[in-house]
This record gives C-alpha cells, structure tokens and sequence, in this order.
C-alpha cells in the first residue's frame, strides 16, 4: 500500500475527475487567502457538510492534501480502501472506545510522515459535522498533531472558514477562506511556563476564534434561528411554472434521470442525517456519470453519441440547477 505522501496514479486519474465532480457540484465557488509556502502545514476548517468539506478543502490547489476522518466511516472495507486511496485517515474519538483511539497513534506516525514530505493535512478539529454556522469545541487532536510536529520542523495551523449558499441542497454556493496561519512554534514559545493542561487549552481555544472569524458566526443560543433568519434570509423565489417546464428542464430530467432519481431517493428515504444530502448526490454523479455517459455512448447511433454524452455530463447539474428554482425549496434554517 501507497504511502500518503507517496505518488500513486490511480490518484492522480481520480483526482481530475473528482475535482471536475466537486466544481459541477456548486454554481459558484470562491477561495480567499493561502496556505504558506514553507514548513509543515495543518488545516483546520469548521465541519458542515461531511465528505464535501473534505472534496472542497481538496479542490484548492493542485497537489495532494491528505485528511483526517472520525474512524466509524471507515469500518466498511470498500469505503476504506477508498478513503484511503484519496488520502484520508481514520481518528478516532474518545467515545469510539478506548481500543479505537490506540489506533490513533498508528494515525499521528502517519500524519507525521504526511508533514514532513511537504503534503499539508487538513483535520477538521471540532470532532464531527454540524449543519449550523457556529463551533463545537475544538477537540485536542489538532494541538497533539501540531505540538508534535513542531518539535521536528516549523508548523503552522491555518484556519479556515467553510460557507455554504445551502446545506441541504445541491448546486448552491460555496465559498473557502483560508485564515492568517497560526505560528505553532512561536506559539508554545509564548507558553513555555504554561502547564500542558493551560498550553492545550488556549491553542485549542485560539483555534476556535481563528476559524470562527473566518465563517458566519452564530453562537448556538436560545435565538439562533432567529438571528440566522436576520443574517442569512431563506431563499424565495416566484418562478412561472411555463419557465420551470421549459425543454431544457425536461432533458436534463430525462437523460440523468436514474442519477437524481437514485440520488433522491437515498436522500429522502434512507439517510437520517440531512446534512449527508449534498456528499450522496456529488457521489452519484461522481461515480454514476460515466456509467451514463456509457449507456447513451452504446445506445445512440452515429454522431448522437457524442451529443448524448455532453448534453449527459451537464444534465444532472442542470437538473439542479432547474430544480432549485422551485418555489417550495426554499433555505432550511437550521
């Protein structure tokens, strides 16, 4: 098996067709800021829209990023061989059991490794995803890998601040920033009288404000939906039904119907967890789309294959994008 670090070309070949996926999945996306250029670097975004954190994150720049995942999604073996070929490791939590979070030592060597060949690893520090635009508290995690790593080399934490046009529909907005990096050398330099409890304590807590300065920060409290309303008012909208039955809404219906239908449908009726709405619809397409292009490419004679095919692969973001204009699917204020 491939080191994380390490060059693998079935990467590299679903590396292009997976950012592609990622770009398809969102009309609009936009990064501010950089990740440094020197030293070992850590990315710490907030956690709203699982895997899709991870694919966008991803999306940023050209080379490798490896990444951290909670251990339970990796407990089937075919979603771990593919999580592990896109670079992601398990961490386990303290409540997966204490058996679980021995394994973590195996993790951090790894991410070790990861660091010193110059590949940055993002871990999202809060411990699990949460649809809201506000932070649980960071978990200790990030600080044991950065503590680590500036023992050996110079190491910096980036925050960075995830956004989302929506968390529960597909093809909406997406905007990435990557925050001033934290100088965890210069850091524990500062805090050489403090004990390891306190040193812990306030990194993870300037983690916390870093990231949260970098998104739309709304502390979880008694009126949270009612400032987020204020802030961030659902999106209406009073589209003709004539506009919305157009020939270009029944195409795209047609020729990715098995992917929106299926995507839909394990959306609705199977998954408990709204918030994994977006990852199962980007995999739809992710790993369906060929099989579609496929069919039509076999089915279709003469020069209607290749129409078939680029009118397939915009199809299911057409779709969406159709769809999103309905009047009923409005914002979901969480």
């Amino acid at each position: 098996m491939a080191k994380l670090w390490e060059k693998d070309l079935r990467y590299s070949i679903l590396r292009l067709w997976c950012d592609c996926n990622t770009r398809r999945s969102y009309c609009r996306t936009t990064v501010q800021g950089k990740l440094p250029r020197n030293g070992a670097v850590i990315i710490a975004p907030n956690h709203t829209n699982t895997l899709m954190d991870a694919l966008v994150v991803l999306r940023t720049r050209k080379g490798p990023t490896a990444f951290g995942a909670r251990a339970d999604v990796f407990k089937k073996p075919a979603i771990a061989r593919f999580l592990r070929l896109i670079r992601i490791v398990p961490m386990a939590r303290s409540r997966d059991g204490g058996r679980a979070v021995l394994q973590n030592w195996e993790t951090f060597h790894e991410v070790d490794e990861v660091l010193e060949h110059g590949v940055p690893f993002c871990l999202f520090s809060e411990g699990r995803h949460r649809p809201k635009h506000s932070l649980l508290p960071i978990q200790k995690g990030i600080a044991r890998i950065a503590f680590a790593s500036a023992e050996k080399r110079q190491t910096y934490v980036v925050p960075t601040g995830i956004e989302y046009g929506d968390y529960f529909h597909y093809r909406t907005t997406c905007d990435i920033r990557f925050g001033e990096p934290i100088d965890v050398n210069a850091f524990l330099h500062e805090h050489e009288s403090s004990t390891e409890a306190e040193t812990y304590q306030a990194f993870r807590d300037l983690v916390h404000d870093r990231i949260a300065a970098e998104i739309l920060f709304i502390p979880d409290d008694e009126n949270y939906k009612a400032r987020l309303a204020e802030v961030k008012p659902p999106h209406k909208t009073n589209i003709p039904l004539a506009v919305l039955l157009s020939p270009l809404f029944l195409v795209s219906a047609i020729l990715s119907l098995p992917l929106w239908a299926g995507a839909e449908f394990v959306c609705h009726k199977k998954l408990k967890d709204p918030a994994w709405r977006n990852t199962v619809r980007a995999m739809f397409r992710l790993f369906g789309m060929p099989l579609m292009v496929l069919l039509w490419v076999i089915v279709l004679p003469g020069w209607w294959k290749l129409l078939g095919a680029v009118l397939t692969i915009f199809s299911y973001g057409f779709f969406y994008d159709w769809l999103n204009l309905l009047p009923w699917q409005e914002t979901e204020v969480e």
